[in-house]
């Protein structure tokens, strides 16, 4: 499987997955803090590189018990990156919202104001690279 449209990608995954990642995450021993996802950028970014990582694990033959310590390192990354990501997306489909009803009121100055800000983060979800997990053990043809 190839992720041709990573943002609808992440907005599936993030509304699979809800508030439980975050719940799971909080009951677990907090023995590695993986990299902060301070901004979406930096979230995005971190997203996109570690799922990469993911993937190459993934793809070996064997995965050996050092293999999956990484991978358990690589997932406090990820769901940082994640929590960020879905905090950011809670906060568009908001903005979206006020362009929605300002277009219900005729109200132009708004939809400009806050369709430009909707547009303003949405870029820069629409503009972050793609991770496929093609040729993954068990996601072949």
């Amino acid at each position: 499987m190839i992720v041709k449209n990573l943002p609808v990608f992440i907005v599936g995954i993030l509304f699979i997955l809800g508030p439980s990642a975050s719940a799971l995450a909080s009951e677990r021993p907090d023995h590695f803090h993986g990299k902060p996802a301070d901004t979406l950028e930096a979230a995005l970014t971190n997203f996109a590189e570690y799922n990469r990582e993911l993937a190459v694990i993934l793809k070996k033959e064997e995965i050996t018990s050092r293999d999956m310590a990484q991978i358990h390192e690589l997932t406090y990354t990820l769901e940082n990156a994640l929590n960020k990501i879905r905090s950011d997306l809670d906060g568009l489909a908001g903005t979206l919202e006020k362009v929605h009803v300002a277009s219900e009121r005729a109200e132009t100055g708004i939809a400009r104001v806050q369709g430009s800000a909707y547009l303003n983060l949405a870029d820069k979800i629409i503009r972050t690279p793609s991770v496929s997990s093609q040729n993954i053990k068990g996601n072949g043809p």
